[in-house]
């Protein structure tokens, strides 16, 4: 894997885990029963986007590190994604060269 592979699947990785863990425990304004005059009803009551950062760092950084490690492994490869045939025959591993 190339440091640029390395650095997008981190990437998706996070911002995936960052979507899930947004709307977790979230308290809108309306639910606590005070909403502050020009938001809306359903903005958030207090600020807890940076703890929520967090935690999406270090679950991410776990996820990160399974996926890097099954890819670098090989243990899953592209060709086990070809459910239609695209790719044709496997080649040879066993040193022919064929």
């Amino acid at each position: 894997m190339s440091i640029t592979a390395v650095i997008v699947v981190y990437a998706i990785t996070w911002f995936m885990v960052f979507f899930i863990v947004l709307p977790l425990r979230f308290v809108s304004q309306a639910d606590s029963g005070s909403v502050v005059p020009g938001t809306p009803s359903s903005a958030p009551a207090e600020e807890v986007v940076r703890r929520k950062a967090w935690i999406t760092t270090i679950i991410a950084t776990v996820i990160w590190a399974v996926v890097c490690a099954v890819i670098v492994s090989g243990t899953i490869t592209v060709r086990d994604f070809d459910f239609r045939g695209v790719m044709g025959p496997a080649p040879a591993t066993d040193g022919t060269g064929g």
